[in-house]
């Protein structure tokens, strides 16, 4: 990695990169085949959440292996920087004004820590089961932001130095365990705990973006989006997201 880039992730838990004249094409490219998958209601039907303020778009991009999408490659200063690895189509990730309202089967409490909390996460664990529990299925290598649209609200957030404290709890769950079995093992509490204590240790930090930069998190960040501001103007947060597994289970905790 370039230098500042590891001491970036390694102290912050992300790192912005300037904007770029190759990543702006691909993304003037990217929104344009977004608006599509937005207009189409079988994408709407599956994806709008949040009394239709949030668009998850779980793979939803219709991008190439490579990441290029309508011909327009996938190239920017990140290269040399996070490792090459095949890419899946990546999420359309859709906030729009009003942002996050509350759905109709959603709690109060769920409904408040998406306000207060911006729905503070760490990528890769799924809920399994009636009872929602925690299981690491999805060990992502790194995750790769690009903003699609000029829109300051609704930003990202990622709470600073937050993977460190990750780190630690999932060295303690998965101790003695070989990586093949840590999707096996129910992480709800220890992750829930090592979460809290994120939230009295770091701090959360804003990422604001426009088209041509980006943004690489590590994989083990804690991070959200923020609720939509007053007078953020009516064309939503469109983004991108990139977050290729990582090729060894075991690098997921050991890898820097």
């Amino acid at each position: 990695m370039v230098e500042w880039i590891e001491d970036a992730l390694s102290s912050q838990s992300f790192a912005v990169l300037p904007q770029d004249k190759g990543v702006l094409t691909w993304a003037k490219a990217a929104a344009a085949a977004g608006k599509r998958v937005l207009a189409d209601p079988e994408q709407r039907a599956t994806w709008l959440r949040h009394g239709e303020t949030w668009f998850v778009g779980v793979d939803a991009l219709p991008n190439a292996a490579d990441g290029s999408i309508d011909g327009v490659p996938l190239k920017g200063p990140w290269e040399g920087q996070i490792s090459t690895l095949p890419l899946h189509p990546a999420q359309l990730s859709v906030v729009y004004p009003g942002y996050p309202k509350q759905d109709p089967d959603e709690s109060d409490a769920s409904h408040r820590f998406r306000r207060e909390r911006c729905a503070a996460h760490l990528d890769g664990l799924l809920r399994v089961g009636p009872e929602n529990r925690r299981y690491l299925k999805e060990p992502h290598a790194w995750i790769l932001g690009l903003p699609l649209t000029d829109v300051p609200n609704a930003p990202l957030v990622v709470w600073e130095g937050s993977h460190e404290i990750i780190r630690e709890a999932f060295m303690v769950a998965f101790a003695g365990m070989p990586p093949a079995m840590w999707g096996d093992i129910d992480v709800t509490e220890i992750y829930q705990e090592a979460r809290r204590e994120v939230f009295d240790l770091c701090e959360p930090r804003e990422v604001r973006m426009v088209p041509g930069q980006s943004v690489i998190l590590h994989r083990l960040s804690i991070h959200g989006v923020a609720p939509w501001g007053a007078g953020g103007g009516k064309t939503p947060r469109m983004v991108a997201y990139f977050r290729p597994l990582i090729p060894e289970t075991r690098d997921w905790l050991r890898a820097p």
